[in-house]
């Protein structure tokens, strides 16, 4: 059966003797024929997830063969089609194949040419869809690790997931404490790399007065052996974090080495080929001068990673997950977080962003956040009204994820009119649909 046993085929003929022929000879090879007269009754049983081939003449009653390939298209641009066609409409199915047609059989065709098209169709398809799956797979573990629901978040999210699967060279550029470092291993995490090594260098060792030994290490015919960090990521990904702290000389040679994917360790008569994925943590407020070299030797792709400034409406929710981490790893009982730690989250500044905020969360854990009453305002003048929204609005959502968005029980829970509750749901551009999840 070459591996094409119930593999689904939609038939579209209306040549009555050559359908009951064909559909014939694909059942005998295997293949789990649904054979249509016309065009928009096999459309109807087609959908985005379909794992098989669409088989379709080029004249057919009603709608013609093109008409229901610019459907599928719409559907699915990925989606295979085969045309069969008559003599005279050859130039037709030759057009449908430059807009991205699977293939064209000339009528009359061997069953066997048939049959062999639509295993290669199925082979392509079938990777497609596991390409697919693996997207959606990655887009769904970013989101458990990248939280929030602001325009910033779901951009990283869809760029990390992307990226990720890519195995593209990487520069990471953001503020101190923006997350370089998390978004690196998340890039590694998200990978098909993700079971072999993940190496991070920072500063420390680029500034180390042995960072060459330390980074491409000592071949064993040179005395004490020691494998380099480079090395020890061998298949798997290296974080250089802050590279523009190396001296020029380093830079320039560590580059060139990863430029080359090869690595000639101390002492070594021959270089050794290296299979990483690079990914480069770059300070935003970083001096000028590292740039040109990347772009030049590595060509990578870059993801910017936003302040907190830019990220307020996720506070709340980036709060609460620092607070039950560290609630978990001191052994300590949940306890609410109160009006003054809400008010302290929309009026700082958060200059040191998300590390500044993980160690506020983790300063409330251990009851250490009792501010003074001049305290809780420190950070940017907003205006009262400002400040007020964003305390309701952080107040409504907190309820809203803590009633899996039952507005009736928020109701309750805030003790506010059902009416008053909606209005302010629609101000705020909240939906109570999103936190049913």
């Amino acid at each position: 059966m070459n591996g094409t046993s119930n593999v689904p085929v939609i038939y579209v003929e209306d040549d009555e003797f050559l359908a009951a022929a064909s559909v014939q000879a694909l059942e005998l090879e295997g293949f789990a024929v649904t054979r249509h007269a016309e065009a928009l009754p096999a459309l109807k049983e087609l959908s985005r997830d379909f794992p098989g081939v669409v088989v379709s003449d080029v004249r057919l009653p009603g709608m013609d063969g093109l008409a229901f390939f610019a459907r599928l298209r719409e559907m699915d641009p990925d989606l295979p089609v085969i045309f069969t066609t008559g003599h005279g409409d050859v130039e037709m199915a030759v057009a449908a194949m430059r807009d991205g047609a699977a293939d064209f059989l000339a009528k009359p065709y061997a069953a066997d040419r048939l049959a062999r098209s639509i295993r290669m169709a199925v082979q392509k398809r079938a990777l497609i869809l596991e390409n697919r799956r693996l997207r959606e797979e990655l887009g769904q573990r970013a989101e458990r690790h990248i939280l929030g629901t602001s325009h910033s978040a779901d951009r990283l999210r869809t760029l990390v997931a992307a990226v990720a699967a890519a195995e593209m060279d990487t520069v990471l550029e953001g503020p101190p404490g923006s997350g370089k470092t998390f978004t690196a291993r998340l890039l590694h995490d998200l990978s098909p790399r993700r079971s072999r090594p993940f190496v991070a260098v920072d500063a420390a060792v680029l500034m180390h007065p042995d960072a060459e030994l330390l980074l491409f290490g000592r071949d064993p015919s040179a005395g004490l052996s020691r494998t380099g960090l480079v090395e020890r990521a061998q298949g798997g990904t290296l974080l250089l974090d802050e590279i523009e702290s190396a001296g020029g000389q380093l830079r320039a040679r560590l580059l060139s080495i990863l430029a080359s994917r090869s690595i000639l360790p101390m002492g070594a008569e021959r270089p050794r080929r290296l299979d990483i994925r690079l990914v480069i943590a770059l300070r935003s407020d970083r001096a000028a001068g590292s740039e040109d070299l990347l772009d030049h030797r590595l060509s990578p792709v870059r993801i910017s990673l936003p302040p907190l400034t830019e990220r307020r409406d996720d506070l709340p929710t980036i709060f609460r997950s620092f607070v039950a981490r560290h609630e978990r790893e001191l052994g300590m009982e949940s306890r609410p977080i109160g009006e003054q730690e809400w008010r302290h989250l929309q009026v700082h500044d958060w200059p040191g962003n998300l590390r500044e905020l993980d160690g506020y969360a983790r300063a409330f854990t251990l009851g250490l956040t009792e501010l003074s009453s001049d305290g809780a305002a420190a950070g940017p003048t907003r205006s009262l009204a400002d400040g007020v929204a964003a305390f309701e609005r952080t107040m409504i959502e907190d309820a809203m994820r803590r009633t899996r968005g039952d507005v009736g029980e928020a109701q309750r829970l805030l003790g506010t009119p059902r009416k008053t509750l909606y209005d302010k749901l629609s101000r705020y551009g909240l939906r109570a649909r999103d936190f049913r999840r």
